[in-house]
């Protein structure tokens, strides 16, 4: 007799907390996971940038060469360069097996929020409080950025790139989306200063977080709103936002203490996961499982499936 076969497996949340990484590096302004999810960087407010395994504790490097807290950072591709921005209007290129900087690019004209490598890691894409977006060349000795996009009316809180667009939340409650292939510039408003964007993995559609205390799926072409999410706390700070891995759940960060999950198509609160008294900065979600890195203070969580069992236990 044939067996029936066994239903497909509902998405596992992470809410089981595997390990905590005490950074060591002030308050960690942000958490980001490389480009394969096997290690992840920590922004901290000490200047500092640091690169750890998150699921063995183990810290790997740290870099030095900010002048003021680290905001940002991102991996390249490859594993071989990382970027950052941060308040000192610096954006830096790092060559990750030494720990040294490879380039300092001036231009901003005030703290850089948000900084991406393009898909071939160069150039490197950062947003400020100065209003704009500069295009730095990783490979040209030249100090001006070889594009800005300044179509913003007040400063960039985030940016993210694909394969052919660069996508823009700010503070003047625009979603702007420059497609790069096209020549064109679309914008979406949304009416709230806006604290995090970023893209489904499909590509098909857009995520948008705003101080109202909302986020808000949008349909990347036509703009549509395809769907609300609320219930988390989002009225003063930067807090960052995502899709899980498969495009299941809407995931952000909370001022009161919890990471927030909805049902990306039915937008149920699925779970409010507690990590701690204060506000949850930052997060990141790995690329393909489902693990989750949030900053909270000093610290970094590292959260997994309730079935995960770690390789020598948890701590």
């Amino acid at each position: 007799m044939a067996f029936p076969e066994p239903k497909p497996r509902g998405p596992e949340l992470p809410q089981k907390r595997v390990k905590t990484l005490d950074c060591g590096q002030g308050a960690v302004r942000a958490v980001r996971f490389n480009v394969d999810g096997n290690y992840c960087l920590t922004c901290g407010s000490d200047k500092t940038l640091k690169l750890w395994n998150p699921l063995r504790g183990t810290l790997l490097r740290t870099y030095s060469g900010h002048g003021y807290e680290v905001l940002d950072a991102a991996g390249s591709f490859d594993n071989s360069s990382l970027c950052s921005g941060g308040g000192d209007k610096a954006v830096v290129l790092w060559d990750v097996a030494s720990g040294q900087v490879v380039r300092k690019f001036r231009g901003h004209a005030g703290k850089v929020n948000t900084v991406q490598f393009n898909e071939e890691a160069t150039v490197i894409l950062s947003g400020s409080i100065d209003s704009s977006i500069r295009c730095w060349d990783c490979r040209s000795r030249r100090p001006e950025p070889v594009q800005t996009l300044d179509e913003a009316r007040d400063g960039i809180s985030s940016v993210k790139v694909s394969d052919h667009e660069v996508l823009a939340g700010s503070v003047d409650g625009r979603v702007r989306r420059y497609d790069l292939r096209m020549g064109q510039l679309f914008s979406d408003y949304v009416g709230s200063p806006i604290t995090c964007t970023c893209f489904s993995q499909d590509g098909q559609c857009t995520l948008v977080s705003s101080l109202d205390s909302t986020l808000r799926l949008l349909d990347k072409d036509t703009g549509e709103l395809l769907g609300e999410y609320s219930g988390h706390k989002n009225q003063e700070y930067k807090l960052d936002c995502c899709l899980s891995e498969r495009d299941t759940h809407v995931v952000s960060c909370s001022e009161d203490g919890k990471v927030y999950f909805w049902d990306l198509v039915e937008g149920a609160l699925a779970l409010a996961l507690p990590v701690g008294p204060g506000v949850v900065q930052s997060l990141a979600y790995h690329p393909t499982e489902p693990c989750l890195l949030t900053a909270l203070g000093g610290s970094v969580q590292c959260w997994r499936e309730e079935a995960f069992e770690a390789e020598g236990g948890t701590s």
